[in-house]
Formats: C-alpha cells, sequence, structure tokens
C-alpha cells in the first residue's frame, strides 16, 4: 500500500474529524479579520462621536458593536481549540496507524530491498519522515483558515471601495507566490539539512554504541568524528534560517504595504468604514500565516513522502502457498523429517550462520540450497519461512524491557505457563524467580542487566516460546560453562521428544546430550556442497551422532 493510499484509507475513516477541524479553521479566519476590522471602526466611530460632542455621544449605540467584538473574541478562541482538538485527532491517529503500517512493510519487503536501508536512512524516515507527515496532516486545515481570513478580508475592504479590494486581492496572491518561489529556490537547502542530521545521526549513535571500547582504549577524542556532519548540519541550518527569516519579513513588508495602500484608497471615505478597512486588510494578510508555512514545509514533506513510499510500497512477487503443519527440510542435500536433529559443523567463517539466515529469508536466498515440504526457498515469501522456523541468533538482541516483553516478541499472547517452560527448558527459569519481579523484571538496556550467557539463554527461551515445527538454534550453548551447558541439553532434548519438534543447531561443540542428531561439516567457503556418508576431499560428511 502506497502512502497516499494508507492516507486517503485513513483520512475516510476520520472524515468527521477532518470536516470539522476544516470548518472551524475557516471559522478562526473569519473571526479574527471580523474582530480586528470591527475593533477598528468601533474605536474610530467612538473617537468621533466624542470629538462630535456630548449629544452624538450620548446617542451613539456602542452596546450592539462592544457585544459583536466579544461575540467574535469567544467565537476565535473556541472555534482555535476546536480546531486543534479535531485537525490534530485526525492527524495524529493517521499518523499512529502509518508507523505500524511502515514496520509492517519493511519486515515484509524483499530481503535485498530491506537490508539495502541504511541505518541512518531508517532512522531519518521513522523519525523525521513520519513526524513531517503528521505534522502536514494535522496543518490541512491551514488552506481553510487562510481562505476564511482571505474572503472577510477582501469583503470588508470593499466596504471602503473595489479598488481597495482589488489592490488587496493582488497583494495576498502576491504574497503567496513569492513564498512559493522561495520555497523552490530554498528546496535544496532543506534537503541538504535533512542529509547532514541523518549523517550526523547515525555517525553518533555510532560512537555511544561503541562508547565502552572507546573509553577502555582511550579514545576521548573519538567524537571529532561529529565535526564534518556537525558543520554540515549548521550551515544547512542557517541557510534555512535565512529563508525561514526571508519569508517573514516578504509577509511582513506585504501586510503592511496592504494596509498602506488600502489607507490611501479609503481616504476619501468615512474615517470608521477607513480603519476597518485598513486593520481587516492587515489582518487578511497575516491569515495567510498557516497557509504560507504550508507551502515553505510542502517540498520537504513531499520528499519525505516519497521516502515512505519506498519502503511502504515493495514489488508483490508470486510465491507458492503458506507451508502448514510440520513440514520436511531438505537442507544441503539432508532431508530432514519433522522431529529430526541436524547440527552444522565447520570452521568459523565458512558461512554456517549465513546459511541459517538464508533459510528464514534474513537474506537473499540461494537456489538448491534448502527446501522447505519439498518446495525450494527462492519461491517462499519470508512470513512463510519465519511461521515455520524459530530462530536463536548468535548475538540476540534484547529489547529494553521485561523478561516477559523479551519472549512475548516471538509469540504475543503466550500465557505464564508457557513462558515458563520456555525458560525452564532453557536453563533460565532459577535466575528469573529469583529476580524481584518475576517475569515483569526490567534487563536494562539490551539485557545490560544480564550475563553475555543468560542473555544467550533468553534468546533460546525465546525461541522456544514460538512454538515452532523447526528450531534453528545458532550456538545455544556458547559462553556457558560446562554445567550450564549440560543442563541446557538435556531439557532441550526433553523438550524436543515432548513437543516432536525439528532441529537445526550450529555448535563447535558436541552435543552429547542430543539423541538421534546427525551432522554436516561445512567446508570453506563451499558454494555448492554434496552430502554423502564417506569423508571425501572438498565435500562435507554426515554421520549419525
Amino acid at each position: 500500500m502506497k502512502l497516499r493510499e494508507l492516507i486517503l484509507h485513513e483520512s475516510a475513516r476520520h472524515r468527521a474529524s477532518g470536516r470539522r477541524a476544516a470548518l472551524l479553521g475557516g471559522v478562526v479566519g473569519l473571526a479574527s479579520v471580523l474582530l480586528l476590522g470591527l475593533s477598528g471602526w468601533f474605536l474610530a466611530a467612538a473617537a468621533l462621536a466624542g470629538a462630535a460632542g456630548s449629544a452624538v455621544a450620548l446617542g451613539f449605540n456602542y452596546m450592539l458593536p462592544s457585544a459583536a467584538i466579544r461575540l467574535l473574541a469567544i467565537a476565535r478562541t473556541g472555534a482555535r481549540y476546536g480546531e486543534a482538538v479535531f485537525s490534530h485527532d485526525a492527524g495524529l491517529r493517521i499518523g499512529a496507524r502509518l508507523r505500524p503500517a511502515l514496520f509492517a512493510a519493511t519486515a515484509a519487503a524483499p530481503v535485498r530491498q530491506a537490508l539495502a536501508v541504511a541505518r541512518g536512512s531508517m532512522l531519518r524516515v521513522v523519525m523525521d519522515d513520519v513526524a513531517r507527515i503528521e505534522t502536514a496532516l494535522v496543518r490541512r486545515s491551514a488552506q481553510w483558515n487562510a481562505a476564511g481570513a482571505a474572503v472577510s478580508g477582501v469583503a470588508m475592504v470593499a466596504l471602503a471601495g473595489v479598488p481597495a479590494a482589488a489592490v488587496l486581492v493582488a497583494l495576498l496572491a502576491a504574497t503567496i507566490l513569492a513564498n512559493e518561489a522561495l520555497a523552490r529556490r530554498t528546496r535544496r537547502s532543506e534537503a541538504r539539512r535533512d542529509e547532514a542530521l541523518a549523517e550526523l545521526r547515525l555517525a553518533a549513535d555510532e560512537l555511544l554504541a561503541a562508547a565502552p571500547e572507546l573509553r577502555c582504549y582511550r579514545h576521548a577524542d573519538a567524537g571529532q568524528f561529529l565535526e564534518r556532519p556537525g558543520r554540515a548540519l549548521a550551515l544547512a541550518g542557517r541557510e534555512a534560517a535565512r529563508a525561514r527569516a526571508l519569508a517573514v519579513m516578504i509577509q511582513a513588508g506585504c501586510m503592511t504595504l496592504a494596509a498602506i495602500a488600502v489607507l490611501a484608497l479609503s481616504r476619501g471615505g468615512p474615517a470608521p468604514t477607513a480603519a476597518l478597512a485598513t486593520l481587516a486588510a492587515a489582518m487578511a494578510t497575516d491569515g495567510l500565516a498557516p497557509l504560507l508555512r504550508q507551502i515553505a514545509e510542502r517540498f520537504s514533506t513531499r520528499d519525505s513522502a516519497n521516502r515512505l513510499d519506498q519502503l511502504l510500497a515493495h514489488e508483490q512477487q508470486d510465491m507458492l502457498p503458506v507451508v502448514i503443519g510440520r513440514p520436511t527440510l531438505d537442507l544441503l542435500g539432508v532431508h530432514l523429517k519433522p522431529g529430526d536433529r541436524l547440527q552444522l559443523e565447520g570452521q568459523s567463517g565458512v558461512g554456517k550462520t549465513t546459511l541459517i539466515e538464508h533459510l528464514i529469508g534474513l537474506r537473499s536466498p540461494v537456489a538448491g540450497r534448502a527446501k522447505v515440504a519439498g518446495v525450494d526457498v527462492v519461491f517462499l515469501r519470508s512470513e512463510q519461512l519465519r511461521s515455520t522456523f524459530a530462530w536463536q541468533p548468535q548475538d540476540a538482541a534484547a529489547l529494553s524491557g521485561t523478561v516477559r516483553d523479551n519472549l512475548l516478541i516471538a509469540r504475543a499472547g503466550a500465557c505464564d505457563r508457557a513462558l515458563w517452560q520456555a525458560l525452564h527448558d532453557a536453563a533460565l527459569d532459577e535466575l528469573v524467580r529469583a529476580l524481584p519481579h518475576g517475569l515483569d523484571s526490567w534487563i536494562g538496556e539490551d539485557g545490560a542487566r544480564l550475563s553475555g550467557g543468560e542473555r544467550r539463554r533468553l534468546a533460546v527461551a525465546r525461541a522456544l516460546v514460538a512454538d515452532a515445527p523447526w528450531l534453528l538454534l545458532d550456538e545455544p550453548i556458547e559462553g556457558l560453562d560446562p554445567a550450564t551447558a549440560q543442563l541446557l541439553l538435556e531439557r532441550l532434548e526433553r523438550r524436543l521428544c515432548r513437543t516432536g519438534q525439528g532441529l537445526v543447531v550450529v555448535s563447535h561443540r558436541p552435543l552429547s546430550c542430543i539423541t538421534r542428531c546427525r551432522s554436516v561439516v561445512v567446508p570453506q567457503r563451499c558454494a555448492a556442497i554434496e552430502i554423502t556418508h564417506q569423508p571425501q576431499p572438498a565435500a562435507c560428511s554426515l554421520q549419525p551422532k
């Protein structure tokens, strides 16, 4: 789904809020101009009545205009509040729908497309671009605000004469066109500012991630790597600030010209009417401010929308139906039935982890390497593969949250009994029970309160919670002491026997507790791997455990 389609769909759902915001925006512009114009007329008329003598002053009806002024002030305040409520309700609801859609589209995108997105670009899209789209949606009522101000301003100035109204129309159009031209000229500087901000954010994120190592090796001056993107951001920011200042000057200049021109053209008429027209002309020009902000941000908003479209829309490939039940697995020529166990062995760097990532769709699959239910993984969607396999990565990330949060990633809605069973089978239940709040204990950013081995066992437990037909465990006992590793393998064996799940495990250590586990030795950088029962040069060996 493209961004425009998503916005149109969500706008239809929240059409009532959008219409109310537009209506109230028009009321704000209308009431603002009427309020200032009527105030000018009232002050001028009251002054003339007072100067004309006590008889005229006593006969002057000040009650009606003063009541109208109060009414307009209340209407403007109430309409402005209502516009803010309804515009934010519609805009932020659409934004709340946009973020999950963006994440879902990124996760479902072809692997090559998803991995091609740099981290800094993703941060810019998720944070800046989505916020910019939200702001544009919230400000959609700005055009109605400006329209209300312009129409009421021209109508009131027309009371002083058609030439004055024509001049105001010309100056309003000139203000809009001048800001449009300025926005086009500053488009590149806004783009440079966005790029510099993304580069600075990425550099800062990388430095913060490596902060412990940098402090350990006395690289306190590593912050100098932020100077270049920082200078680029400052330069682009100054250019953007100059453009905004020029836009303000253009509007202020046009407002001043409108007031002076209307006053000059109204000199032959009554003074109260001239005051009304002059102030109405100034307020009508000032009422364009929301629209002018929208114009200034239009090109940057369009660029943000294009970047979001690139992530939201990806090529839909014709894939085969979803694999259901407990499918068979053909891996590197080895046929595995449901419940079978296979250990991948080999030197570091030969591609064991890469092979697993191909299998679950985290890398572009290679034809002929693996089949699920007799279907080559090349023809299966990533979500189909991920529903078949539960994966424990070699370097698993931990959420900055509770133990429960980290486990529920694998299967939302899993009951506490399933969570505790997974922790028990991963030999981590005793530790979690000893924590102050059990499953609801906070583990810190990236599991900072856990040791490396505890984080690894938490990742194993997360894979077990998924309850998928096949388990893919990448170095599950690496970094564990012999007793803990033995306990984990024993409990894993009992779980496999109980659930009938299949197992593919990457490990350099013998898995003596896992029965009926065959092993495959993956050769160095082998592009086409042949599996045989007798060891041969440049081939993998397969033998029962």
